[in-house]
Formats: structure tokens, sequence, C-alpha cells
């Protein structure tokens, strides 16, 4: 969807826009923000099918969700929370689903992928990252994976900037923990 001037409608204008019922406006917003939708949910989750089922979710909740967006922070910003919401829910979804498929015994089944390469460290702090407790995860997800400032995540995860910073501190000590081991076989 183009302006006037000939340029992409900024996401305030679509958001406006789809707010007061506009399909075409709505449907560039999701179609400007999937792809990006799709990177947070999966480095949050660790598995595309899930990352999938997240993104969906999000464009669902985007078309409810949208009327609330008033403009006051980037639409990225105000998006990561409706994304992070929906990976929480999915996660929690994820080990509801695992927790019942040990209990009957059938979970290398069900599991569906592969741990992270042996060889391959990005994938294997990743993977570590998605083991660690919810806030922290999505902290590291923010500011490391995405680039944003501990201020920017902290919009996102709807907390104070300093939470940000200490759940990224306690996230470093855990993940030395973690990939301590990993460090000792190298």
């Amino acid at each position: 969807m183009a302006t006037a001037e000939g340029g992409a409608a900024p996401d305030g204008l679509l958001a406006a826009r789809a707010r007061e019922g506009d399909r075409a406006a709505f449907a560039a917003l999701v179609e400007r923000h999937y792809d990006f939708i799709h990177r947070v949910a999966f480095r949050l989750t660790g598995r595309r099918d899930d990352a999938e089922d997240v993104a969906q979710e999000v464009c669902v909740r985007l078309g409810k969700a949208v009327a609330g967006y008033r403009g006051g922070a980037a639409f990225t910003t105000w998006l990561y929370a409706i994304v992070l919401n929906a990976a929480r829910d999915q996660m929690r979804k994820s080990a509801r689903e695992t927790a019942k498929a040990e209990a009957f015994g059938v979970h290398a089944l069900m599991a569906g992928e592969a741990g992270a390469a042996a060889d391959d460290p990005a994938d294997a702090l990743w993977a570590a990252v998605r083991k660690l407790p919810d806030k922290q995860r999505e902290a590291v997800t923010l500011v490391y994976g995405e680039g944003l400032s501990h201020a920017e995540a902290a919009d996102a995860m709807a907390v104070a900037e300093p939470t940000v910073s200490w759940h990224i501190h306690e996230a470093k000590k855990r993940l030395k923990a973690l990939l301590g081991a990993r460090a000792g076989e190298v």
C-alpha cells in the first residue's frame, strides 16, 4: 500500500486504517511484518512448526489487537509484545503435550526435531537460551537476537529497563553454567 507521495505507507498509518476496517491496510501490515514475526517466534521456540503456529496465531490476534495500537511506541515494539505472548502460550502448550507424551512413553517418537548440532556454537547457544526461564529467554532474544536496546526490550516486555538488565545478567550466569560443560569438550 503506497501513500500519495508514492512511498510505502508508514506502520502507524496502516494501523490506523486497519483499525477503521481497511482490510488492505491490515493485509499490508501482516505482509510487511510476517517474516519478522516468524523470526522472533523461531528464536523463542526453536522449532519451525511451533514458530509457524505462533506466527499464525499472532496474525489472528493482530486482527483484534490493532484496535489497541495508538502509536505511542514503534509498531514493531508493540508487535514484539504480541509475539512474546503468543510464543509463551505455544511453549506452555508444547510443554503440556510433551508431558503427556512422556507419561505414555512415546516422547522420542513425538519429539520430531533433533537438538542443536554439536559442531555449531550458535545453534548450541540458542538451544541453551531456549532453556532459560521465560523472562530471561525473552530479554536475551530481544536484546541479542533482535538488537533492541534494553529500553526497547523493556517496552516490549512491559517491564522496567533495569528489570531487562537484571534478566540479561541472570541469563548470562545461567548460560555460562549451561554451556560450561560444552566448553570443556572443546
